[in-house]
């Protein structure tokens, strides 16, 4: 048996695998990645729309700011909630059959919400997409994990995660085009169609991988899912794991630090920098295209030296240090913005890394359910910086307040994988 197909073997594929073997395998990240941005321009979707007179006046929410608001925390907290408590599938089931549910129960709230005139039903259905699209991570960690051996996996990682970034950067100028040409009904109707050349690529991908790339329960089995008691009693066991809550701390801070980022950056150009807003827009990218070079040079050190609590330790005190000379620079807008990209580079760094730790120090047959607590832990929290940075805002009276917290929450997760350096 070649060295290839033993690796294949051994991270959970069978020797006809196909993409699972060779250069071919690299395919599985790569349709991973159109999964992400697809649900990407599912949350986005409500946020331009929200700023549409149409949509407004269609469901009665002229002037009703708090409601317009609900349709994205309703969807936040069932994504939360949904990572959490429904990551386990992957682990019980095939990964790739909860892949193609996904798909296809997003597609079809996508497409019912086209229809919706009611501001209750409306709400419901972007509950009911957040809990659809919950388990989206989780799964795709579990496949990464189970299809890659631990060298590669920063990079494939890295690969489904870009996902974010990109589907942020192509789903609002969709949708506001969709929106401009054909009215919001249409947008929703659009990016349902769009599942359907995902689903396609997601199959012929898939459709030679044995995901026995089930759970590793299973591989010397004749059964097609995990017993339910054999599975809590290996959950049981994770749950007992300090480690394992460790990196979950560890996730509650990384991802604080991008929702801060994400929901704050272009106010504090504009309010505490005096930047016009038309050069505060660009400003803003700046930090998050240093973010992406971060993400790929992070994957790719990683891989070679297969450290990863060490890298993510290193990315949150370099994030953090970053904004520390943010903080400190004063009369050059340039030379803050430019301390601010190397915090966000510093960040991307850490980024691929996060789930390949998780792979590495958690066991494959929980893979699933240790992604979606992972995952959704870091999502409930992550939801709540906003929230927390305008509250310390208004209570300082200063914008600088919101980057000390970054900052705090940045030497934070630094510190909380420090006993893990030596051993991940």
């Amino acid at each position: 048996m070649s060295d290839t197909a033993a690796s294949a073997l051994t991270a959970g594929a069978t020797p006809d695998a196909g993409p699972s073997s060779g250069a071919r395998r690299w395919l599985v990240p790569l349709a991973l990645l159109a999964c992400v941005i697809l649900s990407f321009f599912d949350k986005i979707s409500v946020a331009v729309l929200i700023s549409s007179p149409a949509f407004q006046a269609d469901l009665g929410l002229v002037g009703e700011s708090t409601k317009l608001g609900l349709l994205m925390t309703g969807f936040l907290l069932s994504y939360g909630a949904s990572s959490m408590f429904l990551g386990f599938l992957g682990d019980i089931f095939s990964p790739r059959s909860c892949l193609y549910g996904m798909l296809i129960l997003t597609a079809s709230i996508m497409a019912v919400m086209g229809f919706v005139d009611d501001y209750g039903l409306m709400l419901g259905l972007r509950v009911l997409l957040g809990i659809a699209e919950g388990p989206m991570f989780a799964v795709a960690y579990t496949i990464v994990k189970r299809l890659f051996p631990p060298r590669e996996q920063a990079r494939a990682t890295m690969l489904w995660l870009l996902g974010t970034p990109i589907g942020a950067t192509l789903g609002f100028p969709f949708t506001i085009w969709v929106i401009d040409q054909f009215g919001w009904r249409a947008s929703f109707f659009a990016i349902a169609l769009l599942t359907v050349p995902v689903m396609l690529l997601v199959y012929l991908v898939f459709r030679r991988l044995d995901v026995s790339t089930r759970s590793p329960a299973l591989q010397h089995s004749d059964k097609q899912h995990v017993p339910l008691a054999t599975h809590r009693a290996a959950t049981g066991r994770l749950l007992k794991r300090w480690t394992f809550w460790s990196m979950c701390l560890f996730n509650v801070a990384f991802l604080a630090y991008l929702w801060g980022l994400n929901s704050w950056l272009p106010t504090y150009l504009v309010q505490d920098k005096g930047i016009d807003l038309d050069q505060a827009g660009i400003f803003s990218s700046l930090p998050f295209i240093a973010m992406l070079l971060g993400e790929v040079i992070g994957a790719i050190v990683s891989d070679r030296f297969d450290r990863r609590a060490l890298m993510c330790s290193i990315a949150m005190l370099g994030a953090g240090l970053g904004l520390a000379m943010v903080l400190s620079i004063e009369g050059s807008n340039w030379a803050m913005i430019a301390a601010m990209s190397f915090s966000a580079a510093m960040w991307g760094v850490g980024a691929p890394n996060v789930f390949a730790l998780l792979a590495k120090a958690t066991p494959s047959d929980v893979s699933a359910t240790a992604g979606g607590i992972f995952n959704g832990l870091g999502n409930f929290s992550g939801a709540l910086v906003p929230v927390l940075i305008g509250a310390l805002i208004v209570a300082t009276g200063d914008m600088t307040a919101g980057l000390m917290f970054m900052m705090a929450m940045a030497f934070l997760g630094a510190v909380v994988l420090l006993p893990l350096v030596r051993r991940y």
